[in-house]
């Protein structure tokens, strides 16, 4: 199943505060869609993120790499005018997480998403997958904080 289709078959359950709930095949996220530039908001995940005391790992330029080889892999869709995902961790939390479950080192580092989707200017979502288990909901309070003070 292509990216498109499955936005498209995208369900959404909104949350208070503008924050939402998406399942998806892969798996569920938490999205909140803000208004303004996808720099600004970008900007203000990344001082999120450090506000945490948290260092950024790696930021991907998703967006970047999907718009360089979209001709490459025969599409002709524009997904994002800008994308990145940034990667890190938390030493605190990913001991508490980990002392629960061993297991839970599969989903270190942690990370946030932002994009911007194509012909919707000004509209920038923010986001982060929903790690399964009682275990790892430490790690979902501290992205849903992080996004929080990004977006308000």
């Amino acid at each position: 199943m292509t990216r498109l289709h499955l936005a498209a078959t995208l369900a959404l359950i909104l949350a208070p505060g503008g924050a939402a709930i998406a399942q998806t095949p892969g798996g569920a996220a938490q999205t909140r869609t803000v208004e303004g530039t996808f720099e600004d908001v970008a900007f203000a995940v990344e001082q999120a993120i450090l506000n945490e005391g948290l260092v950024i790992d790696l930021t991907s330029h998703v967006g970047e790499m999907l718009s360089r080889t979209r001709e490459d892999v025969g599409s002709e869709v524009d997904l994002f005018t800008e994308a990145d995902i940034f990667s890190f961790c938390s030493a605190s939390v990913s001991r508490q997480v980990m002392e629960a479950d061993i297991t839970n080192i599969q989903h270190c580092p942690y990370t946030l998403f932002v994009y911007e989707t194509a012909g919707q200017p000004g509209s920038v979502t923010v986001g982060h997958r929903i790690y399964p288990g009682e275990s790892m909901a430490p790690v979902n309070e501290m992205l849903t904080r992080i996004v929080d003070q990004a977006t308000n």
